[in-house]
């Protein structure tokens, strides 16, 4: 903690915090103006997974060409419902968008501000922890956008009980499913941090996690379950297969790290 961090007072601190968080607001909302302006390279991105020509589908393809077999070529055409829904859909998007471009700025600029009241010992701990579960937010992120989202709404895009009922897919349910499913996967994959906190704080053994960990199977099942809206097999065990690889990377994360009361 610096000298001059201890000469501040209370309405100082509160001060500081207030330009802090208009420099934030001031980020995203930049962001989100720049995403706004970019409409069309906003939605060919976000809507890129409705169209065969997205990479994922592309991929699998070939796979599947490589096995011998093919698969078909598909288009779904979304619908719009509501008089203003467009635009309020597209003001929603930019400004996630935004603020999911702002947010390494954000993050920097609030560790800044917590920075000065911190030990050297702290900040390392404090920062590297930070970046990890930022890094690990990401990761489940852009999973989501090109694997787990494209699958799960080829599925339910495509399936039809007869050929006589057709699908009619309205925009704001496919921007709400996008981002729901997003956020969900990326809080899961701040499992080995939330695991590396716990056992910092001496709550969590390696080895009550290996006990369970039949039991954290069928915890990871009901939560991929949650996540995606189909009830299909594969795409269960496309979700359950990372979150699953994450508590087993959580299990060592664990039993290498030290809590304080040691």
């Amino acid at each position: 903690m610096s000298v001059d961090d201890d000469k501040q007072t209370f309405w100082d601190h509160l001060d500081e915090l207030r330009g802090v968080l208009l420099r934030i607001i001031g980020a995203a909302l930049l962001f989100g103006v720049g995403a706004f302006c970019l409409k069309e390279l906003l939605f060919d991105i976000v809507l890129a997974p409705t169209s065969s020509d997205f990479v994922t589908y592309r991929l699998f393809n070939r796979i599947a060409q490589f096995a011998g077999s093919a698969v078909e070529p598909f288009s779904i055409n979304l619908i719009n419902v509501s008089l203003a829904q467009q635009f309020m859909i597209h003001l929603k998007t930019s400004f996630v968008v935004g603020l999911l471009c702002a947010s390494p700025y954000i993050i920097y600029a609030l560790l800044q501000f917590i920075a000065p009241a911190l030990y050297s010992s702290e900040r390392r701990y404090v920062f590297g922890l930070v970046g990890f579960g930022y890094l690990m937010f990401v990761i489940g992120l852009l999973l989501c956008y090109f694997l787990i989202f494209p699958l799960t709404f080829r599925f339910l895009g495509t399936y039809q009980v007869s050929s006589e009922v057709e699908n009619l897919i309205s925009l704001d349910s496919y921007i709400s499913t996008l981002m729901t499913m997003s956020l969900m996967l990326g809080v899961v994959f701040e499992l080995p941090v939330l695991c590396w906190l716990l056992a910092k704080f001496g709550v969590l053994k390696a080895e009550f996690m290996r006990g369970y960990r039949k039991h954290a199977i069928v915890v990871i099942l009901v939560v991929a379950a949650i996540i995606t809206p189909t009830s299909d097999a594969f795409t269960l065990a496309l979700v359950s297969l990372p979150i699953w690889l994450l508590y087993e990377l959580s299990i060592k994360v664990v039993s290498s790290t030290k809590s304080f009361h040691e």
